[in-house]
This record gives structure tokens, C-alpha cells and sequence, in this order.
């Protein structure tokens, strides 16, 4: 597995925890003993804090987006696996939004339902097609 598949998966790990627990969230003791390089870490935490610097606007984009759906509605994995995409999609400049389709839905197959991955490409794929200019 690649290093940002791996902290990506972390990433999910501790957004699942944060919206689960409305906010409350200790990424520092949930990263500590965990044998991952330094880029690894230092991802997954950039990931963390964009979303949460985002959430709002990530949260308005996804609802845009989904047509019968709401937030609450849909599975916390699935909903998290988004709001890191569409993070990365939007605000990583380094990262190709394909990319980060492409990654979400290998996670979202790993970690969600059998639907999952199709639920996840399908949003992100309209997201892509109305609100990213960067391609």
C-alpha cells in the first residue's frame, strides 16, 4: 500500500471518530504509537484539518450533490470518504481530482458497503464535472 493510501485510511479513521464523537477527537494519541513514517503522519493530518476547515462548504457540496439523500442519511464511512475527496479535490492543488476520486473509491470499497463505491464515484464524478476548474 502507498503512503498516502495510508494516510488517507488514517485520515478517514480519525474523521469517522470526529463526527461520530461531534468534534471531539485525539488525533495526536490515535497517531502516537502507530509504527508510519513521518509523510504518512504529516498527510493524514493535513487531511484532517482540511476537511474540518472545510466541513461547511464540503457538507453544502455534498448535499448539491445528492438528490433523495441527506448527511444523516448516508453511512459515516461514506460520508467521511467524501468529505476527504472532495477536500482533496478542491483545496490539495497537488493532487489531481481524478486522483483522489480513484482513491476514495478503492477505500470506499475496502471500508464501506457493497454499494459504496459506486455510491462515492457517482458523487464525486458530479462534483467533478460542476465544481472543479483545476483539470
Amino acid at each position: 500500500m502507498g503512503q498516502r493510501r495510508k494516510a488517507r485510511e488514517l485520515a478517514l479513521q480519525i474523521l469517522f471518530q470526529y463526527d461520530i464523537t461531534k468534534g471531539e477527537c485525539d488525533t495526536n494519541g490515535f497517531l502516537k504509537d502507530m509504527n508510519i513514517s513521518d509523510e504518512v503522519k504529516e498527510f493524514a493530518i493535513r487531511l484532517r484539518d482540511g476537511v474540518i476547515a472545510h466541513l461547511s462548504e464540503i457538507d453544502a457540496l455534498i448535499k448539491k450533490s445528492t438528490k433523495g439523500w441527506t448527511l444523516e442519511r448516508m453511512a459515516v464511512v461514506d460520508r467521511n470518504i467524501l468529505r476527504a475527496a472532495i477536500c482533496e479535490m478542491l483545496y490539495f492543488t497537488d493532487i489531481p481530482p481524478k486522483v483522489a476520486i480513484n482513491e476514495a473509491i478503492e477505500i470506499a470499497k475496502k471500508y464501506g458497503s457493497e454499494e459504496s463505491g459506486q455510491f462515492v464515484n457517482g458523487i464525486l464524478d458530479k462534483i467533478l464535472k460542476e465544481e472543479c476548474k483545476k483539470e
